[in-house]
């Protein structure tokens, strides 16, 4: 197992501090000018969770004051120097200051009303880029396509009398979806097209659907190419013992509930997806990547009537399993204890799965922050790159073209004056932005809208359509069941196949596989369709057909571009 690290900077900060010019070791907006955080009276803040873990309990226990800082907009970017410096107040390397907005800028009147997680939104016609801030009440929407001036637009108002400090947003087709822990939340549906037309901003938004098949949660995971959304850390009804409440958003205006995971109990986070990584034994399955407080758990969740679990795997070192994400090519998870700097005293640690085998997963390597104790949090990857948001050490961004031994690649510090593994600064990033903007979300500070300067971010995409031949994605499969004797029933699928002007293909060779065992061909004929089937034991009740390819000479499938998700469950 290898073990690397790389000079931290909490000497530096302590020298700023105890040696260096006073003013120096403020915020940069300090130095600028101060914005009042406003108190508009008692403040209806949810008390802790009722299935609160004890890492939310003393996320809850080190909650500070929203910082006073004043907005940085409408300048020029602000370069970190080469080789690493400050950028005003902030410790940076490889990673300039574009923009920030406080708190009290985007929504965040109250006293007591926090930053927590944040996405992203970029809406396909216009290339408009826009960031979705978590907050204490409420969700806020602010433009980031031009980096140095972010506009904010307004906000959504939590569902219910309560705020939370625990506040998760994904987005599907152009909806935003979001869940929280306060009391009796359920999750919201969110028609992101609206902010293409604001006038008179900073506005009130209203919920476009919402679902109330649960209650409070602490997480969402989406995967974009099913449309299927993952609530986990579930509280009341349809709890499904805060593993995997599974919910059908293809038509995001009516989710629907679409099953359960619980065998392995309380889910903190995951990453669900179509697997095309080296195990040929999953590959075209949907699988999740469940951070289960003690274990990576991975589950086969194709079935959501029927999902079934993989393994189960603890590591050595463990406290509080939290978050991880996939390297691009799926051979490896890189994941974030929350607790094990705190409990255990060592710098901040990333940790590293070899997943090539579903079954037997393994730690194969840890990146050690040297001199850094920060507790980290959110990670994602992107190309070569993870992006870490790490509490009080900031935005830090690991090189994994070799994962098995990573590197120290970038950091912006967004809460200066220490490194201690408190639970204070930065909560969340998103680093998906086409044009290569990433965004961090301070506990106590607001947004910070960044920009890595490395020569090959944004990274290309690895998948681009080929120059020569037809786009195909799948435009509608439809499954049938019907009766048969001999203690069986047939279990019918017909697909469409559209070309990228959703035109119906002839010709092309559909490859699937049933999650009963087996796999299922055919090729469509004039009207772009043909069918495969299979006969189950009446035993099980339901059998779910996956599209893995279409293949016709030199054309290509887009599966992010398909009309209908890539699966279909067919029930007896």
């Amino acid at each position: 197992m290898k073990r690397s690290g790389a000079g931290g900077k909490t000497n530096v900060k302590r020298s700023l501090l105890l040696g260096g010019i006073a003013a120096v070791a403020l915020p940069l907006g300090l130095l600028i000018g101060q914005a009042t955080a406003h108190d508009e009276g008692p403040a209806h803040h949810s008390p802790l969770p009722a299935n609160a873990t004890g890492v939310m309990k003393k996320l809850y226990a080190d909650r500070l004051p929203p910082e006073n800082l004043s907005a940085i907009t409408g300048g020029s970017r602000s370069e970190c120097p080469p080789g690493g410096g400050l950028i005003g107040a902030y410790p940076c390397e490889n990673v300039d200051l574009m923009a920030f907005l406080p708190l009290a800028d985007i929504g965040g009147t109250r006293s007591n009303s926090a930053a927590n997680d944040i996405w992203g939104w970029t809406d396909i016609g216009t290339k408009r880029e826009f960031a979705i801030v978590g907050r204490v009440f409420g969700t806020s929407f602010v433009e980031v396509t031009d980096p140095l001036n972010p506009v904010y637009l307004g906000e959504l108002v939590t569902h219910g009398a309560f705020g939370s400090t625990w506040r998760d947003i994904k987005v599907y087709n152009d909806h935003a979806f979001i869940v929280s822990e306060a009391l009796g939340h359920g999750m919201q549906v969110f028609d992101l097209t609206q902010l293409l037309t604001v006038s008179g901003a900073p506005v009130t938004f209203g919920e476009t659907a919402h679902y109330n098949k649960m209650g409070s949660a602490h997480n969402i995971v989406i995967n974009e190419e099913t449309g299927f959304a993952y609530i986990v850390g579930v509280s009341g009804k349809n709890s499904c013992s805060g593993g995997l409440h599974m919910v059908d958003i293809f038509n995001p205006t009516s989710p629907s509930f679409a099953g359960c995971y619980s065998a392995d109990g309380y889910t903190h986070d995951a990453q669900c997806v179509i697997y095309d990584g080296p195990d040929t034994a999953h590959q075209g399955k949907e699988i999740c990547f469940a951070s289960n407080e003690d274990t990576l758990t991975i589950v086969d969740v194709t079935s959501k009537s029927a999902p079934v679990e993989i393994s189960r795997t603890p590591y050595p070192g463990s406290a509080y399993t939290h978050q991880g994400w996939l390297t691009e090519d799926q051979h490896h998870f890189l994941l974030d204890d929350e607790l094990d700097e705190q409990n255990l005293g060592h710098d901040t640690l990333t940790r590293v799965f070899d997943v090539s085998d579903l079954k037997t997963p393994a730690v194969v390597a840890e990146f050690l922050h040297e001199n850094v104790p920060a507790i980290d949090h959110n990670l994602y990857t992107r190309g070569h790159y993870a992006l870490e948001a790490n509490y009080r050490s900031g935005l830090r961004i690991l090189d994994v073209t070799d994962p098995t031994n990573p590197s120290a690649a970038g950091h912006f510090d967004i809460f200066p004056s220490d490194d201690t593994a408190q639970f204070n600064g930065a909560w969340s990033n998103y680093p998906y932005f086409p044009s290569g903007t990433v965004v961090v979300s301070g506990i106590e500070q607001g947004l910070f809208v960044l920009r890595p300067t490395f020569a090959d971010w944004p990274p290309t995409p690895t998948d681009p359509p080929p120059p020569d031949g037809e786009v195909l994605h799948v435009g509608a499969l439809v499954g049938t069941s019907a009766e048969q004797r001999g203690g069986r029933w047939l279990a019918t699928v017909t697909i469409t196949v559209h070309d990228a002007g959703h035109a119906p293909e002839a010709g092309v060779m559909v490859d699937g596989s049933w999650s009963s065992g087996g796999s299922g061909s055919c090729t469509t004929d004039g009207t772009g369709q043909c069918s495969t089937e299979i006969s189950p034991n009446k035993r099980d009740s339901s059998v779910t057909f996956t599209v893995d390819d279409l293949t016709r000479n030199n054309d290509s499938y887009l599966s992010g571009s398909n009309d209908v998700p890539a699966s279909v469950t067919i029930t007896r």
